[in-house]
């Protein structure tokens, strides 16, 4: 019994809602529904100690998508508890699409859909319904949510969103070998019957091909597919839902399928022999004939390397694979000869550069052919004997002497006679001369090693019968030496020597060079020139090896003796005839340190020693070099001084006879001087001012003693010389302003060489170096005159 009354209890509770009436009166909500259609029972208000029986609880409603009837699609039903029918409720709804997508009737509570729905744009609405009292228009009850879900029908077909696709795979793969995966998506509710499951089947492209139905994966599906037969291949995939059965939708889309190469052919020639024709003038290097092999593969599977077998004629070309045509040319290695062999035969290889191990069973991967050679006869230049003529001559031979000879031959048939000549682009200077049929060379000049040693120029031969076809050699002259220069140093040495040297040191190795070359080597010989073996300070040792050292022969030497030795050293040769110099070497002695090291070679290191350092030697040497420079400029301006005086003495004399060569009016011209003392002694004033100086006004009249009559003019001139000695205020020049009187009676007469019957060369002016310091000038100047005189006999 207790298990029955749980039984019931439990059942109740499911089907109830799990809620049991409250015996305490309080306000309940519930949702019911009725049995027999679409209706959602809103809780209202119930009396006190009442309970109300509920029904199945619905949350949510179901509307068809691409509904299509003339009719709105009725959706369900929203009713209260609190509506007993007597039009007193008013339904309200709100949320999505509430007005839009759905209406709800204000009275009854009926939901209806006004507008066709698609799933695929919105799978569900949510909206909140509620009931208001007409009269208060106040809720009778809160808002309750409910939900209506658009139902899923198969209204959208398969669609492959990546096509079309490509795809590749290997020629000559296995059956089942992996191409491609395609993939197709349908719109509609993959949770909701078979809309959405898609079955993949190949429309076109069987039966290369086949494709999983459910994955969607292409493989192949037939073996050894080649590319060289059918290369693209295009597939039709179709995509349909509903599982493939009848009345579902489908998509298709397109695959391209590409197979790629691989090398499973090997090159073919297309004929086993081939025939070429090649000029015997064909220079080396250049190509002669092309070969092909065919090979129907793609790409680098297709490169093909050709090789020349050996055999007859192999050794004379070469073949080579051209990159673009992947053909071989064939190449010149040697010179060809009609006249020596005119056909060569020989096989090629063509094989494939990369292989593929898969398909080495179907046997070798290369291919031969014969290629047979023509060879054709063409005129050809002379052909000299020797590819270089070299000889040899020595200077100073005569000019005409034959020093050798060329020879060319004309080898085609019918052979032409040759003719020889220089090519003057190679021997601008002429030394040489040919034969022009004989070929024979001779010098044009005399020749010097020492100016050019060799001579390097080319010889044309060329047909008679054809000019135009020459050929060309090169001739190498050199030019012996004849031994006519004697060996001398090398190159100029610094020598050096310590002071502290100790007897039997070398100092310096020494080496010769002679300008004369000697076929076997020259061998030079040294020794101490005759006069430095007295006493020497040095010798040399000659080391014979055409090198010698210097070797010291005294203990220690001294800067402050002697700083410089020069030492003669004679060099002979070995030529003949025997050519010898002597070479002065100079040595330097210079201060050392106790292991050999030079210290110092100049100057400057005698002063070491004493503790005076370089700043102060240049100081001392810079006052001795401004002390000179003073003493210098004194005496210049002493020696300038005393010529600017002796120039103004002798300027004041030309002042004063400045119009001497001018006739004048003789002595009626007195603008010059006052001449008044010259005729008349008695006139001179005794206060009277020199007009030859400066007048001083602190300078007092000087007395003078009269001149008597009739005074020879010596007595004269001494007199007033006198008095000009013993006057302190007399300028240090002489005036000729009072030297001018003759004199009355005098024994000379007139001083004037206008009346005089005497010539200047028989004065005698010997006595005015007996007049003093004074006149020394006037003497030298009248001594000279005498001296030079030409007309005077000694």
């Amino acid at each position: 019994m207790l298990t029955r009354n749980c039984l019931s209890l439990l059942l109740w509770v499911l089907f109830d809602g799990g809620l049991l009436t409250p015996l305490q009166p309080q306000p309940r909500q519930t949702l019911a529904t009725e049995p027999t259609e679409n209706v959602i029972h809103l809780p209202g208000r119930r009396p006190h100690f009442q309970r109300v029986k509920r029904g199945w609880v619905w949350n949510q409603f179901f509307v068809l998508e691409e509904y299509m009837g003339s009719e709105p699609q009725y959706v369900g039903k929203l009713h209260s508890d609190l509506d007993k029918g007597e039009g007193t409720v008013k339904y309200t709804l709100s949320g999505d699409g509430a007005g839009t997508v759905f209406t709800i009737d204000e009275t009854t509570g009926d939901i209806h859909a006004i507008r066709s729905l698609d799933r695929e744009e919105k799978p569900f609405y949510t909206l909140r319904a509620q009931a208001v009292d007409i009269e208060t228009r106040k809720p009778l009850e809160p808002e309750s949510e409910f939900i209506i879900k658009v139902q899923d029908i198969n209204d959208n077909e398969p669609k492959f969103l990546d096509g079309p696709y490509v795809a590749s795979v290997p020629e000559m793969s296995p059956v089942g070998a992996y191409v491609l995966q395609v993939k197709a998506t349908d719109a509609d509710d993959p949770t909701y019957g078979n809309s959405a499951r898609v079955v993949y089947s190949i429309l076109q492209g069987q039966p290369y091909f086949s494709i999983d139905p459910k994955t969607g994966v292409i493989r192949t599906a037939l073996p050894n597919m080649d590319r060289e037969v059918k290369e693209q291949y295009q597939v039709l995939i179709q995509a349909k839902d509903m599982g493939g059965q009848l009345g579902g939708l489908a998509g298709t889309t397109i695959v391209n399928i590409t197979l790629t190469d691989v090398n499973d052919n090997p090159p073919r020639f297309p004929k086993s022999i081939f025939h070429l024709k090649v000029p015997e003038s064909s220079p080396i290097g250049s190509a002669i004939g092309r070969i092909r092999a065919v090979d129907p593969d793609f790409g680098q599977n297709a490169e093909i390397e050709y090789n020349i077998v050996p055999g007859d004629g192999g050794n004379l070309f070469d073949i080579v694979t051209d990159e673009d045509t992947q053909e071989g040319v064939i190449k010149l290695k040697k010179p060809l000869d009609f006249e020596t062999k005119k056909a060569y035969t020989f096989k090629v290889e063509a094989s494939n550069v990369h292989l593929d191990h898969r398909f080495h069973s179907a046997g070798p991967f290369k291919d031969t052919a014969t290629v047979k050679i023509s060879v054709l006869d063409v005129e050809e230049p002379p052909v000299f004997s020797k590819p270089l003529y070299t000889m040899e001559v020595y200077e100073d031979t005569p000019i005409g002497t034959i020093i050798g000879a060329v020879t060319a031959q004309d080898l085609d048939v019918g052979s032409s006679a040759v003719r020889y000549f220089i090519d003057w682009k190679s021997d601008g200077d002429s030394s040489f001369t040919i034969d022009g049929t004989e070929g024979t060379i001779a010098t044009n000049e005399l020749l010097d090693r020492e100016s050019t040693a060799q001579y390097n120029f080319s010889i044309i031969a060329s047909k008679v019968s054809n000019p135009l076809l020459s050929s060309k050699v090169n001739i190498l002259i050199n030019v012996l030496d004849v031994n006519e220069f004697p060996p001398e140093i090398s190159v100029p040495y610094e020598t050096a020597v310590c002071e502290n040297a100790k007897p039997g040191q070398i100092i310096q190795i020494v080496s010769a060079a002679d300008r004369d070359l000697s076929p076997a080597g020259q061998q030079f010989s040294f020794r101490l020139s005759p006069e430095a073996t007295i006493k020497p300070n040095f010798t040399v040792r000659d080391f014979r090896n055409n090198t010698a050292g210097i070797e010291t022969r005294r203990n220690g030497y001294s800067r402050r003796q002697q700083e410089l030795y020069f030492l003669p050293v004679v060099i002979e040769d070995s030529s003949y005839p025997v050519q010898s110099s002597t070479n002065t070497m100079t040595i330097r002695v210079c201060r050392c340190d106790s292991d050999g090291t030079i210290l110092s070679c100049n100057v400057e290191a005698i002063f070491l020693p004493v503790g005076l350092s370089t700043g102060a030697l240049i100081a001392i040497l810079l006052c001795i070099v401004i002390l000179l420079a003073i003493v210098v400029l004194y005496v210049a301006l002493r020696r300038q001084k005393k010529k600017d005086t002796l120039m103004t003495s002798k300027e004041d004399i030309r002042d004063n006879v400045i119009h001497y060569d001018d006739e004048g009016g003789g002595e009626e011209d007195t603008q010059a001087f006052d001449i008044g003392a010259l005729r008349n002694p008695k006139v001179i004033e005794d206060n009277k001012i020199r007009r030859d100086i400066k007048p001083d006004s602190l300078c007092l009249p000087r007395q003078r003693p009269p001149v008597e009559d009739n005074t020879d003019i010596r007595d004269f001139i001494n007199q007033r010389l006198q008095e000009n000695d013993v006057d302190p205020t007399a300028p240090p020049y002489d005036s000729l302003a009072t030297y001018a009187y003759e004199g009355n009676g005098s024994v000379a007469d007139s001083l004037s060489s206008i009346d005089s019957l005497t010539t200047e060369v028989d004065q005698d002016y010997d006595y005015l170096t007996d007049w003093g310091p004074r006149f020394k000038v006037l003497a030298d100047m009248f001594g000279e005159e005498e001296s030079y005189n030409p007309d005077k006999v000694t």
